[in-house]
């Protein structure tokens, strides 16, 4: 009996273990930075191996199997599974059942191995002939730049154009996806209830937060924090119906895999703040742990967003301008001598978002690293414009967020060195600078922090301030002005360093 096939499209029968439907679990865990992923990376179908995260499976199969030794194949599996984490374990009869040998083959057929099983076998090769097609028969001797074929004669014919292929019958032992294989001894015969476990790459995670800003009548401000997570399956397979877990934090990985086992008893719920088949949030060791209360599916070369918890609605916060005149300076070992080094003035002010992720205040949840984009309500015509974004890490309860959006158009500022001082054999720099922040709203008094880093050396006191200020940190101090409705101002200060 021949058998007929079209060039590039494979229609391979692999023999498949009596198995029910798969009931599979998907832990994701997440390596990646905040906004490091491109959408264009992703949905070009860029390198799994690219994707920053991993996913630890598991399913539950039933397996109908004989005493003595068997033979399972599983084919519905991640093409980027790693081999070195599958674990095959019975749940009816765990002790007479053990795994003799397991494998992981991968080798997928494709056109040019299939016809490199047919070289010096007889062929028959299809060729159109605009609407009749011509048939040519011979034994197959090449594949390059076509199929070779050699006549009863000795004679040659080269057919690089053809439209069709008739084998004999399709050879054993061709796989026409990745696989895994387990031969498996058992003392009980029949249907074994089974788990299957394994990681693989090509799955990761992020949150994406989208808040709305808006500024009440009693004053302040008010964000409503939506947050929706990310989910990216480029892993070689689809899950479907899974129940889904999220991990965040950063989990530790040795650079060898080792075996993949189910993870431990959740630990003692922290704070459930789902909907109805929303995500439920809980404390796991030391990472948060985020599972789906619903199933769900992955498509293979798939981007899926799902809530992460409801809107928090009327989280408190302060609008906060940063003047940060220095260029960013490195510190050296030395005390820096040269007086025009670092004297670089930036004009622009920063603008963020500070709040506390705290219960009081309409939050309180811990929140995974991801991207913050806000926005605020155009009451002209009641759409909503992007104002800025930043990026978060790992946020935990309690804890201050600030999101830098940008720089403020109507508030400037300039910074410049008065008079400069140096005596090396003293051991001591004197230096006086004087900062200007300008506020360019006709109808609103600003407050603007002035930041200024003491850089030259790690010993350091202020001789002389027109305002307070508070240290920061061992080189950093903050003045903290307010600055009026088309007004200025101005801080001046004299820092003696000495070594």
């Amino acid at each position: 009996m021949k058998t007929h096939f079209r060039p590039l499209v494979l229609a391979i029968l692999v023999a498949l273990p009596a198995a029910a439907a798969a009931q599979t679990s998907v832990t994701i865990y997440s390596s990646a930075q905040p906004g490091s992923l491109s959408p264009h990376m992703i949905q070009s179908g860029g390198e799994s191996s690219a994707i920053p995260g991993y996913a630890l499976v598991r399913q539950e199969r039933s397996f109908t199997l004989k005493r003595g030794r068997n033979i399972l194949r599983v084919t519905d599996v991640p093409a980027n599974i790693d081999a070195t984490t599958v674990a095959f374990e019975s749940l009816t009869d765990p002790k007479g059942t053990r795994v003799v040998e397991q494998s992981f083959e991968f080798d997928l057929t494709s056109t040019d191995k299939l016809l490199s099983r047919y070289l010096d076998r007889d062929v028959t090769v299809e060729q159109a002939r605009g609407a009749s097609v011509s048939t040519f028969s011979g034994t197959l001797v090449g594949t390059r730049g076509g199929l070779t074929l050699r006549n009863p004669d000795g004679s040659v014919r080269v057919v690089s154009d053809y439209a069709g292929l008739r084998l004999p019958e399709l050879p054993g032992g061709l796989i026409s996806k990745p696989t895994l294989v387990w031969d498996i001894e058992t003392a009980a015969a029949g249907e074994h209830k089974s788990r299957v476990a394994y990681q693989t790459r090509g799955m990761t995670w992020w949150t994406d937060y989208n808040l709305t800003y808006s500024e009440p009548a009693a004053g302040g401000c008010r964000l409503d924090v939506a947050a929706w997570v990310t989910i990216v399956n480029q892993s070689g397979a689809s899950f479907d119906n899974a129940k889904l877990k999220l991990v965040a934090g950063d989990v530790q990985r040795a650079p060898v895999g080792g075996r993949a086992y189910a993870l431990a008893a959740p630990a003692p719920a922290a704070l459930e703040f789902r909907k109805a088949e929303g995500f439920a949030e809980k404390a796991f060791f030391e990472y948060h742990l985020y599972t789906l209360g619903r199933t769900t599916s992955l498509a293979q070369n798939s981007t899926k967003q799902i809530e992460l918890f409801p809107t928090a609605t009327g989280v408190g916060c302060e609008k906060a301008l940063l003047y940060a005149g220095q260029a960013a300076m490195p510190y050296y070992g030395s005390p820096m001598t040269d007086r025009n080094f670092g004297v670089q003035s930036n004009k622009k002010v920063d603008v963020s978002l500070r709040f506390k992720n705290a219960q009081a205040n309409r939050l309180g949840i811990p929140l995974p690293a991801g991207k913050m984009r806000v926005a605020k309500l155009d009451e002209a015509d009641k759409s909503l414009e992007f104002i800025g974004e930043d990026l978060i890490g790992h946020t935990a309860r309690d804890e201050t967020l600030m999101v830098k959006l940008g720089s403020a158009f109507d508030v400037v500022g300039e910074r410049r060195q008065v008079d400069y001082r140096v005596d090396t054999s003293a051991k001591w720099i004197e230096e006086d600078i004087e900062v200007k922040v300008r506020n360019q709203k006709p109808d609103e008094t600003v407050t603007v922090v002035v930041k200024e880093n003491l850089y030259r050396w790690s010993n350091w006191t202020i001789l002389k301030k027109t305002q307070d200020f508070t240290k920061e940190d061992s080189r950093t101090i903050h003045f903290p002005v307010k600055v009026a409705p088309k007004g200025e101002a101005v801080v001046r200060y004299t820092v003696r360093y000495t070594w």
